[in-house]
């Protein structure tokens, strides 16, 4: 096979030349048939540049379609190849290609998606701004989104306000921004895109909400016992029933019951005669929790952190602040 035209195109200034200086085969690979491998034998040619400021003095033919330069495969091969590294990567698209008779490796896979120009991506007007982790606690980066197709847009090395502001400048066709409380992205969404309005998502004002709710619960949870007191739970009968005014945790409270019956359990097999490692491994639990159990005397030394009705200054002015 040869290519039949009477010139060619040079690559490096687009002079046309009918010129040959020489010619050799080339063996591209193409699409199997019937699942044997396809291999072309085509005969290509070298021209001379007549352009005598251009850097190429040669080059050489290409069939639009069916080859480029350096490729040794075909193009609807690796359109092909390309399409299978899309839909599963490396990996398993190496596997289903050696099945459809493309034997590849994972690494040319990868190398052929990563070839493939970059999507055109319309400018977006509603942009959603969020930070992810690549390690978490250290390395943070930003992530941009089109929220009205869901589809992620770019993503920024760093959370800097000035690398945020700079990426909305670009773009000044943004309409909303949709963000989270974070400081850098509020500044940044100020000052690279004004004209747009910052909202807050969905999921973050569930989440901030959800937080809010806990907090309040969690500092008025002594008033809540008062209003609506916990239904008291049967104790096992080897248990004897603790007395509340001794106990800093309600009657039938899960946190005190547990403690209750892990405390009964360690002092009854210590009174047995067995080890701390040998309780460790007869109730699943760490050498260290068995040894603090074993240390204390009763139940109620445990009862300790936030779980506990710790007095307050403001005990004595509650009944005033909850009128007020």
């Amino acid at each position: 096979m040869q290519c039949r035209t009477v010139g060619a195109a040079c690559p490096g200034c687009g002079a046309c030349s009918t010129r040959v200086h020489s010619s050799y085969l080339r063996f591209p690979a193409d699409v199997p048939s019937a699942g044997r491998r396809v291999v072309l034998r085509l005969r290509v040619r070298r021209f001379c540049c007549r352009d005598t400021v251009c850097a190429r003095r040669t080059f050489v033919e290409q069939i639009p379609g069916l080859t480029r330069r350096y490729g040794q495969r075909a193009e609807r091969l690796r359109s092909a190849l390309a399409a299978v590294g899309l839909a599963l990567a490396g990996r398993a698209g190496a596997r289903l290609a050696a099945v459809l008779g493309m034997s590849v490796s994972r690494s040319t896979v990868l190398r052929l998606v990563d070839a493939l120009p970059e999507p055109e991506v319309p400018a977006p007007r509603v942009v959603g701004v969020d930070e992810y982790a690549t390690r978490k606690g250290r390395h943070y980066g930003t992530v941009l989104v089109d929220v009205e197709t869901r589809r992620p847009i770019d993503l920024l090395p760093d959370r800097e306000t000035s690398s945020l502001a700079a990426w909305l400048a670009q773009r000044p066709g943004v309409e909303v921004v949709c963000r989270d409380r974070a400081p850098f992205l509020a500044e940044g969404a100020a000052a690279g895109a004004p004209q747009a309005v910052q909202v807050a998502d969905r999921w973050h004002l569930w989440h901030n909400l959800s937080e809010a709710v806990e907090r309040s619960v969690a500092q008025h949870r002594r008033c809540l016992r008062v209003l609506t007191p916990a239904p008291a739970q049967p104790e096992p009968e080897t248990t004897p029933a603790p007395d509340p005014s001794a106990s800093p945790w309600p009657t039938g409270h899960r946190f005190a019951y547990r403690t209750r019956a892990r405390h009964a359990a360690v002092h009854a097999l210590l009174e047995a005669g067995h080890s701390l490692r040998s309780v460790q491994r007869q109730l699943g639990m760490a050498w260290h929790t068995v040894k603090r159990f074993a240390d204390a005397a009763k139940p109620e030394d445990l009862f300790t952190g936030q779980w506990q009705n710790r007095s307050s200054v403001l005990d004595d002015y509650k009944p005033y602040l909850d009128d007020r």
